[in-house]
């Protein structure tokens, strides 16, 4: 069956795949714009399909580069998706510039061609200047705003976050930056520094975000943010006993239940401290909905290079025959890739759309990661 879903996969790019880059979703009614997040993290399994979708690979990167601002950050999105936004180039991102400098390394490795990132030199170094700004504790590590990344309306995190951290250590890395991003792996790790540790002991796994302590009285919140610490063990900022640890309490927690993986755990609920007066009025608003601790197909995949990343194959195999599963799903037609599934019921969210890109790429990415027993790119 996983030879079927791969055609059915790129059927989805295919979609996809439009004059500008790609779009987040292929359907009409859908996410009909370049997000920066989705078209990068897309391309990471589209990139592995040889020269298929260089194209709109390389008009993905080329958009953002067009639109970034003038101090240098990269736009969430790019096109008329929506008719209540006031233009068709929205920011308030920090996710977008950092997938922006990983997309750049990605599609340099993919297709041996340094040559788009030469063009867009400046374009990267202003990308990396941005990013630095965003230090106001002048610790090294990038802080932001409230719902400054994917998960753009739910849950409310701020100041250090985990994801951002993970993005920023690859990115580091992958442009020869190794001394700042080990610096940076050993503070959010708790061996330096370690009043802004990231990392908790007792938990098992890394906080979702952390801002300032008042004499003891940490502003951070404990629920698990699957794609953070996923993240985390691909990119390499987990050291290996922090990555068993983290997917221990994703088994044991049956996060990747009743598909992998749902978004956080456990869900955030109406009177909990968590609780912000504005998540009535998002998807996320009920538990297992949406980002809720709802499954997004997209984030398995990141869970099977994750257990590709820690040696462990066989357990990779099974969560990636889960994954099609999920993939197969659909309201009008089987192989429909949706963006999120109800994370008790398993069946397709009301308001998901289908032919979401980076449901398709992420599972070609964790196909590949399967099949050669190893984690491209990172």
């Amino acid at each position: 069956m996983i030879a079927k879903a791969k055609e059915k996969a790129i059927l989805v790019l295919e979609h996809c795949a439009r004059s500008t880059g790609f779009f987040a979703s292929g359907l009409p009614g859908g996410y009909e714009a370049t997000w920066a997040r989705d078209s990068m993290i897309s391309s990471l399994g589209a990139s592995l399909l040889g020269t298929k979708f260089q194209t709109p690979f390389r008009k993905s990167l080329e958009l953002l580069s067009k639109h970034q601002s003038e101090l240098g950050q990269i736009p969430n999105a790019v096109g008329s998706y929506n008719v209540e936004r006031q233009s068709d180039v929205t920011y308030n991102s920090i996710d977008s510039t950092l997938w922006y400098l990983l997309g750049h390394k990605v599609y340099e490795h993919a297709y041996r061609d340094s040559s788009l990132s030469r063009n867009f030199q400046k374009n990267i170094q202003k990308a990396f200047l941005w990013l630095k700004y965003q230090d106001p504790n002048e610790d090294k590590l990038l802080v932001q705003q409230p719902t400054m990344d994917w998960q753009d309306a739910f849950p409310h995190k701020y100041g250090r976050v985990l994801n951002t951290q993970a993005l920023y250590y690859a990115a580091l890395r992958m442009y020869g930056e190794k001394k700042l991003a080990t610096h940076i792996q050993r503070i959010v790790n708790g061996e330096i520094e370690k009043y802004l540790s990231l990392y908790d002991q007792k938990l098992g796994y890394y906080l979702p975000w952390a801002w300032k302590n008042h004499d003891g009285d940490r502003e951070q919140e404990e629920w698990f943010d699957a794609l953070g610490n996923l993240l985390a063990i691909v990119t390499g900022l987990a050291t290996p006993t922090i990555a068993a640890s983290i997917l221990n309490h994703i088994e044991k927690r049956k996060i990747n239940r009743p598909y992998p993986c749902r978004a956080i755990d456990p869900p955030l609920e109406k009177g909990g401290k968590e609780w912000h007066s504005y998540f009535e009025k998002c998807d996320a608003r009920e538990p297992y909905v949406y980002s809720n601790s709802g499954v997004w197909p997209f984030i398995g995949g990141f869970y099977i290079a994750a257990l590709v990343k820690t040696g462990q194959h066989e357990k990779a195999k099974r969560e990636l025959d889960s994954l099609t599963e999920a993939n197969k799903l659909g309201n009008e037609q089987e192989w429909e890739f949706h963006e999120w599934l109800h994370g008790k019921t398993g069946k397709i969210g009301h308001s998901s759309a289908p032919f979401q890109a980076w449901s398709a790429g992420m599972f070609l990415f964790a196909v590949e990661c399967v099949s050669r027993n190893k984690v491209l790119y990172f």
